[in-house]
């Protein structure tokens, strides 16, 4: 393929890719499951470690999830592996409210029902119906240069997962709930949760994936020095 035809590509798919929060429960082909995670293994990393732990989850166990996640939430029934505050201040908390207002828009739910807010945020722990989910561990002693690299490994098999027709959904929310998810998968407790993503076909009739998030201008995050 030409260089022309590769930028053309590679520009196409990254603006497709965004988080898609409702999904068809049809289930994808195992065997383009495999294509596409075997390409994501082609992302870089330091020393060439490829510190990521990988756990697709379908069917049964994914069902258990499920139905235990959501539980375990209402019950305060919550352990991190990693600390995450979601406090931010300035333009991130900015950024981070009109994400939010984008999305309940999408679905007609005004900022005083906090009620129907919640139920949109359940959503989360019930993996916006997908019918697959990826759960990224971090084995220790690894920490925070590793965990950069798990960051590629996500973006690329993300890109990845929208190049084969496909949405998904990065959930730091899923991190919440590391024990819950050892246990169910029969996970080494020395691999340590950072995040889920959940992935399928996109439900293009479901509104909230109506959401289009904008992007900080080139010159408020990027710094050139000549």
């Amino acid at each position: 393929m030409h260089t022309e035809s590769l930028a053309q590509a590679i520009e196409e798919i990254i603006n497709a890719r965004r988080s898609v929060r409702g999904f068809l429960p049809t289930p994808v082909p195992r065997d383009t499951i495999a294509k596409i995670f075997t390409l994501a293994q082609r992302t870089p990393s330091n020393c060439n470690t490829q510190p990521w732990i990988t756990h697709v989850v379908s069917g049964e166990k994914l069902e258990i999830l499920r139905q235990k996640i959501p539980e375990n939430t209402m019950m305060g029934k919550m352990t991190l592996d990693y600390p995450y505050s979601g406090k931010y201040d300035g333009v991130y908390k900015e950024r981070q409210y009109d994400a939010a207002a984008q999305m309940y828009s999408a679905v007609g739910i005004g900022r005083e029902e906090k009620q129907k807010r919640m139920e949109v945020f359940m959503r989360n722990y019930h993996f916006f119906n997908a019918p697959h989910v990826a759960f990224l561990f971090l084995p220790e002693p690894f920490s925070l240069r590793e965990a950069a690299d798990v960051g590629m490994y996500a973006q690329t098999l993300m890109l990845t997962l929208t190049a084969f027709g496909l949405g998904s959904c990065p959930q730091t929310s899923l991190g919440f709930h590391a024990d819950l998810v050892r246990a169910v998968l029969d996970v080494n407790p020395v691999n340590k949760l950072l995040f889920g993503i959940s992935f399928g076909y996109e439900d293009k009739n479901d509104p909230i994936n109506s959401t289009r998030m904008g992007r900080a201008g080139l010159a408020d995050t990027t710094f050139f020095h000549d």
